[in-house]
């Protein structure tokens, strides 16, 4: 699931001139018996599958050990936090690695998160998705945007929707040519060339 969205555009070049590594890790290789058993039934009865504590956490301890690097462990589930702007750049600014764990069926065993082997848990909004890949991979892109390098101009990071430079607000509309286009205009004051004015537009339409 991860080879379309995380081998092209934006992405695809950062890993391929190494400012960014990203590696997949199949929790079947950590399964037990002839099947590759990774899940159980849930104590207590109900429908759906937990996954074993037993096959995560040891996935989890072999992929920190591939890693000297401190790593900060996110569980992407329904009732975690939802992902915001701030945390992005939370991440971004203070976490060298992560290690993503996508949940699957009814979740994961609760002991993973109260023994320790998960340090938070996020959410990508109020709704529920067949597995955790989508949300890590959202969490891959919104995190890569802020690694010096990824982006063609560093100042894209900063002064876009949700920034600190923009007040947490939504960017402001954006215009290019023509300027004109069946009768549709493009504002006039970014076509003046006054900077100061232009600035003030653009704080006026943030939302």
């Amino acid at each position: 699931m991860f080879e379309g969205p995380l081998t092209e555009s934006i992405i695809g070049r950062a890993r391929d001139s190494g400012i960014l590594e990203v590696h997949t890790h199949d929790i079947r290789d950590w399964g037990l018996g002839n099947y590759k058993q990774t899940d159980d039934e849930p104590y207590g009865g109900g429908a759906g599958m937990v996954m074993r504590v037993d096959v995560i956490v040891s996935a989890i301890e072999d992929v920190m050990a591939m890693d000297e690097r401190t790593a900060h462990r996110v569980y992407l589930s329904a009732r975690g936090e939802t992902l915001k702007q701030e945390k992005v750049e939370t991440l971004a600014s203070n976490t060298e690695r992560l290690i993503l764990l996508c949940g699957h069926y009814e979740g994961i065993d609760q002991r993973i998160v109260e023994g320790g082997w998960i340090d938070e848990e996020i959410s990508i909004g109020d709704y529920v998705l067949t597995g955790g890949e989508l949300p890590a991979m959202v969490l891959i892109d919104t995190i890569a945007r802020h690694i010096p390098g990824v982006l063609g101009k560093e100042v894209s990071a900063h002064e876009e929707s949700h920034s600190a430079e923009l007040d947490r607000k939504k960017e402001y509309p954006h215009y290019t040519r023509p300027d004109v286009f069946r009768d549709i205009k493009v504002p006039d004051v970014l076509l003046s060339g006054h900077h100061a004015e232009i600035e003030k537009w653009r704080r006026a339409n943030l939302s």
